[in-house]
């Protein structure tokens, strides 16, 4: 992260104490930023990682994206904001939909309310597959997170605003891997919701890498997608309890889970319709009409009924020698394999 647009610039990271957060500061803590400021409401975590990085340019501040004025005062003299801040279980989100609301929208609302008023150059908004037809209440805050954080976008000419939409990050806390390592650790059954259940698989270094890419190249408004393979559940397990040389280690199918779908999508076909093919990512610019909707009832668009959407059904599928070399990026595999003791618990 070197460069002359980050050469003295301070960095905010909402909900910075998670697995994004970690993951960026142990790419850029010795860049040429000079502070970057961890903000969300755990203290604990905070302690713990204040202690170990123990870097000068590190700075901690306690506050809440529910809290305007929290947010307010962690983002004065702030150059650019990772918006990273949620709440993210999908059955936690089911049982308290409000909690979702406050934090995924009205946090997201109050943390670019804040980059506005503060003159933050840079926001980038993380958000989530789940947020693509939306069939439960975390993914339907996260919709309306997008919605806000674009309508924000189109009246904040010194900020700005992008998305990024990423699916399964490998291992992170409390996602499904961590689990399954669990689970054979302690000699239970590794429980399977749907076999045929797919999703796309993700390093956090792919999750940083999107943010990135949406940083540097990315306009206000706009939306990014990084390209992904996907794996089915039973396939993942099957090579997880191969990588710990357990291959006979029972499955137990347990069904689908509340609110979960059998595969996700990271693009609708009104968003490929639009969506610029870069490579490794897609960019799906806003949509910049008015409230003047009469000539587009007039004229609508009929690519739209011919696209089709992007998921992890149909896009490339990972399998055998191939899941499992991706699987062996994460550092808790690697130990899993080795034969060690693993905190699984702890995420990456």
């Amino acid at each position: 992260m070197t460069g002359s647009q980050f050469t003295d610039r301070t960095l905010l990271i909402t909900g910075g104490t998670g697995s994004f957060g970690n993951a960026v500061l142990r790419r850029f803590l010795d860049s040429d930023l000079a502070e970057i400021r961890i903000f969300s409401r755990d203290e604990k975590k905070q302690d713990d990682m204040r202690g170990r990085y123990a870097h000068e340019k590190l700075k901690f501040y306690i506050g809440d994206v529910r809290d305007y004025d929290s947010v307010l005062g962690a983002t004065r003299g702030v150059d650019y904001i990772f918006h990273a801040a949620a709440l993210k279980q999908v059955p936690s989100c089911e049982f308290h939909p409000m909690e979702a609301l406050k934090t995924n929208v009205e946090g997201t609302h109050n943390t670019i309310r804040a980059a506005i008023q503060n003159k933050v150059a840079k926001v980038v908004c993380l958000s989530t597959d789940k947020a693509v037809y939306p069939i439960n209440a975390m993914g339907m805050s996260k919709a309306l997170m997008e919605k806000v954080a674009v309508a924000a976008s189109r009246n904040a000419p010194d900020t700005r605003i992008m998305v990024t939409r990423y699916g399964n990050v490998m291992a992170s806390r409390g996602s499904v891997i961590p689990l399954f390592v669990e689970q054979l650790q302690e000699n239970r059954p590794i429980t399977i919701t749907d076999p045929a259940m797919t999703r796309f698989m993700m390093t956090l270094e792919d999750a940083v890498d999107l943010v990135m890419f949406a940083f540097e190249h990315g306009n206000s408004g706009e939306t990014f997608v990084q390209k992904a393979p996907a794996a089915t559940i039973d396939e993942l397990a099957r090579v997880l309890r191969d990588l710990a040389g357990r291959p006979e280690h029972e499955l137990r199918e347990i069904g689908t889970r509340h609110g979960e779908k059998l595969f996700e999508v990271l693009l609708s076909r009104e968003e490929m319709v639009a969506a610029q093919d870069l490579g490794d990512y897609f960019r799906v610019p806003p949509d910049l009409r008015d409230l003047n909707y009469g000539k587009y009832f007039e004229q609508g668009e009929t690519r739209i009924s011919r696209a089709g959407e992007y998921n992890s059904h149909n896009t490339e599928r990972l399998e055998g020698g191939a899941l499992r070399d991706l699987l062996r990026k994460l550092p808790l595999i690697r130990q899993l394999e080795g034969g060690e003791r693993v905190d699984a618990g702890a995420g990456v």
